[in-house]
């Protein structure tokens, strides 16, 4: 199939862009910005989105930058998956990212896909919403009435909704560095780049003894409405070796404060105890 008809324009700078989606608004008009397009194109294609005006960002260069401040990683939305993965300074400053990003897609969808497309899309069964919420990132919104920055669990409202207003676009995601943390990422697929059924990103750090857990931060995807902070089998852990039962202990919360979603790939009780594996496997990899 083909999209249906839309005005297409194609700003140069971020004003021109903030610009023009406030005007499309200002008319009613429905509007839809392009990033990567990886899942925008395909909805197009079926039909199952009718915007009348498309903005196309993908020559505002100063979207499309990567640096460090402070205690942040500032990746730009505009920013390639590909890109932000073999990034030195995402590696070095986030290795759970690049943990995450290494699960999504094929590499031919990494090369075209986004950070803000895919946190602005807010798939639950995708990795980068999980991870937002896992480290608490910041999301930065820009229009015509001014910039906010949006807290990781103020931006997902529902499968593919979020609380971002209709004149409002993604500039930069604010991730906290993780250096002084242990991380992993653990997912399942019916094939590699498929969605996963579910999956979990953890990050842990330790007191001076390297053995007490001095904070955890959980999320999960794939078993819910939106990505999941685990913050019951967080605080399982907080303050405790990671035994062999500490860690049962913490997978087995974890499969209880979720509601996961029946599917033609998986019901409820089946993404439960699927995740209560993945957490037991994360924390046997960040406590060994």
């Amino acid at each position: 199939m083909k999209p249906p008809l839309f005005s297409y324009i194609r700003p140069g700078t971020l004003k021109e862009a903030v610009e023009a989606i406030a005007a499309t608004n200002e008319t009613d008009e429905e509007v839809r910005i392009l990033a990567g397009g990886q899942s925008l194109i395909p909805l197009l294609n079926f039909r199952l989105a009718y915007p009348t005006v498309l903005v196309d960002l993908n020559i505002v260069d100063e979207l499309s930058l990567i640096s460090t401040q402070d205690d942040w990683l500032v990746l730009g939305s505009m920013v390639r998956l590909r890109h932000a993965e073999i990034s030195e300074e995402v590696i070095d400053a986030c290795p759970l990212l690049i943990a995450a990003l290494r699960h999504v897609g094929h590499l031919q969808i990494r090369n075209r896909g986004t950070i803000g497309g895919s946190i602005a899309h807010a798939d639950p069964a995708a990795e980068l919403p999980a991870l937002v919420l896992c480290l608490g990132a910041q999301i930065v919104a820009v229009s015509t009435r001014g910039q906010r920055v949006i807290e990781a669990p103020d931006i997902f409202l529902g499968p593919f909704t979020t609380t971002l207003a209709a004149d409002e676009m993604v500039t930069e995601i604010r991730f906290p560095k993780t250096t002084s943390s242990k991380t992993a990422f653990v997912e399942f697929s019916r094939r590699h780049g498929d969605f996963a059924i579910a999956g979990v990103g953890v990050a842990v750090a330790f007191e001076q003894d390297g053995k007490t857990v001095h904070e955890a931060r959980f999320g999960a995807l794939g078993v819910g409405s939106t990505p999941v902070r685990l913050t019951g089998a967080e605080e399982a852990i907080q303050g405790k070796e990671l035994t062999d039962s500490i860690i049962k202990e913490s997978a087995e919360i974890a499969s209880l404060e979720v509601e996961p979603l029946d599917d033609i790939h998986a019901d409820a009780e089946y993404r439960r105890e699927l995740l209560a594996n993945l957490v037991w496997r994360s924390l046997r990899e960040v406590g060994a």
